[in-house]
């Protein structure tokens, strides 16, 4: 089980670059903090950021949402989505925008790809479970739970070996390589820039345990689990679409993914084909 102690989040503190919270992300959580959150200021903090608002109404309006209307602005959207969800989408593109490639020693343009489809597989999977899951929620933790990836990147000139050595083997998992190198790994360094950033914390701790079998053994929250599945669900379809095998911890996993989503083989493979047909046209 991967857990984190006031000492290790003290040495990242001390020794690592973090991006900081992005100044729309910190008015947008003042506003929601407010007795009363007003919709239009919340919309018009959006709609002031070009590029913020551009790319909110490009997801919300994308097929993994599967709307039956366009929305066209941003007060629309906040009127459709609520001032939660609206914030989830806004804080999943600074989070794009808050590392800088000259910095990075892994090629940004391709993680963040990788991540996109995974929220967007994950969105397509909470649209089809019909969960109490917010889809949201899915396409949030999918672009976060492996930002810590490129937070290492911008630590360690060498991260892009490990990562490469990592892809390779399939008896030693991403985080044990990182343990051996750097006695940290991408969940730790993801569970704290996600706390920095003020995620909630269910979804910080869901950062911090994604490669964790055991989360599923205990007794947590449904939604939870329902969103570990989907994301774990998400990884393996888009990993297989990508490398045409499993991802590493697929075999271990399937039976209980399925089981908390309640599914079964069909349905599985029922969702994989449309995520597999989104993933060819985008």
């Amino acid at each position: 089980m991967i857990s984190v102690d006031e000492k290790i989040l003290k040495d990242i503190k001390e020794g690592f670059n973090i991006p900081p919270k992005p100044e729309l992300l910190t008015a947008l959580q003042h506003e929601l903090a407010q007795a009363a959150p007003e919709l239009n200021q919340v919309a018009k903090l959006i709609a002031n950021d070009v590029a913020t608002s551009a790319a909110v109404l490009k997801v919300i309006n994308s097929p993994c949402y599967g709307l039956a209307r366009t929305i066209t602005d941003i007060r629309q959207a906040v009127m459709f989505l609520g001032l939660d969800s609206i914030t989830q989408l806004v804080t999943g593109f600074l989070l794009q925008q808050a590392f800088e490639q000259k910095k990075c020693c892994i090629k940004l343009e391709r993680f963040w790809d990788t991540a996109s489809e995974i929220a967007a597989v994950a969105t397509i999977i909470g649209q089809k479970i019909k969960s109490k899951v917010p889809v949201e929620n899915l396409h949030l933790l999918g672009l976060f739970h492996d930002a810590g990836i490129p937070a290492m990147a911008m630590n360690y000139n060498d991260y892009v070996k490990v990562l490469g050595a990592a892809n390779r083997d399939y008896d030693m998992t991403l985080v044990e390589h990182e343990e051996q190198h750097y006695r940290t790994n991408h969940a730790v360094v993801g569970f704290y820039l996600g706390s920095q950033w003020n995620l909630p914390k269910s979804m910080c701790n869901l950062i911090l345990r994604h490669h964790d079998r055991t989360m599923f053994d205990e007794r947590n929250d449904p939604e939870i689990l329902m969103s570990l599945a989907a994301l774990k669900m998400a990884e393996n379809i888009v990993h297989t679409h990508k490398r045409f095998v499993a991802s590493p911890d697929w075999s271990y996993m399937k039976a209980t993914v399925l089981a908390v989503l309640e599914l079964d083989d069909d349905d599985y493979q029922d969702i994989k084909e449309d995520a597999e047909d989104y993933l060819l046209h985008h």
